[in-house]
């Protein structure tokens, strides 16, 4: 196995194409026709954006939030943001496709993709699965589709183009989960299962509902029990997952929708347009008007 390079401590499109000139639009989307060319560093590093990626031969190694996952020809790989990685080692025949996309954009693709939080949650507990061969192969047509579709530079919607054959791809791969989740092999623990009643109970609710006391008397266990499962299941906390899914709704009702900021601010349950600036700015860096400008 060979170590990767040595010098990122913090994995963004905009610093991944400092040292990687691949297909890409902007500092959203980034293809890789070889993984093993991504200039991951062996320390350990954060991820700022999301990553899917199939191996095709040969094999690879690395640690995701301190777990070790190995990986083999028609794996599929994804990482989320806000996932540590390290220790990553590729064998010398080793050879992979896949992208990296910015959470904006990424928020941009799914928001209108049915039932995603299954791919989160399986992707968070199961980040490297296994793909048949007629999965992989479909995979791998997705991804010439779009790399064509990014290099035509002259084409008028090819932002739209890729966002689309992303969110098909997503499909499809939310198919693929499907079926290893109910394939026999995986059985759901007490805590898988918590986990995935939370998660639903918080796609429903987390604009009008944002206390994690809520969210354990709906599931009649107490709020400490929720936190330690989830922490356990997830390395995340209850808050962060709520967190994860306002800030998410608010980024693209602000780049995608008309409304007024009071608006939004009333619709997600703040308690006015003060509060919800301060949230979003402690969240994401910049206030609402920013972020809608930029």
């Amino acid at each position: 196995m060979k170590h990767i390079s040595k010098d990122i401590t913090e994995v963004t499109i905009a610093s991944t194409l400092e040292k990687f000139s691949g297909s890409h639009i902007d500092n959203d989307i980034l293809l890789f026709d070889d993984l093993a060319k991504i200039p991951f560093p062996y320390k350990t590093r954060r991820m700022q954006c999301i990553m899917a990626g199939l191996c095709l031969k040969g094999s690879a190694q690395y640690l995701l939030d301190t777990v070790t996952h190995n990986v083999g020809p028609n794996d599929v790989i994804i990482i989320s943001a806000g996932m540590v990685v390290d220790n990553c080692m590729f064998s010398r025949d080793f050879c992979g496709i896949g992208f990296i996309l910015s959470t904006d954009f990424f928020s941009e693709t799914v928001k209108d993709v049915h039932e995603i939080s299954s791919l989160f949650l399986f992707a968070r507990s199961h980040p490297v699965s296994q793909l048949t061969d007629n999965e992989a192969a479909t995979f791998r047509e997705y991804f010439q589709i779009l790399k064509s579709k990014m290099d035509c530079t002259t084409h008028h919607f090819r932002r739209d183009v890729a966002r689309l054959t992303i969110a098909t791809m997503i499909y499809d791969l939310g198919n693929t989960i499907y079926r290893i989740m109910n394939s026999g092999e995986r059985k759901k623990s007490r805590g898988d299962t918590i986990f995935t009643d939370f998660i639903a109970l918080v796609e429903k609710n987390f604009r009008t509902e944002r206390r994690v006391s809520w969210y354990g008397q709906q599931l009649c266990i107490t709020p400490k029990y929720l936190s330690e499962t989830i922490k356990q299941i997830s390395q995340r906390t209850p808050n962060e997952w709520i967190d994860n899914y306002v800030v998410m709704e608010l980024r693209v009702q602000l780049k995608n929708s008309r409304k007024s900021i009071k608006q939004i601010a009333q619709e997600m349950n703040f308690p006015n347009q003060s509060f919800l600036g301060k949230y979003f700015k402690e969240h994401v860096g910049m206030s609402p008007t920013e972020y809608r400008r930029s």
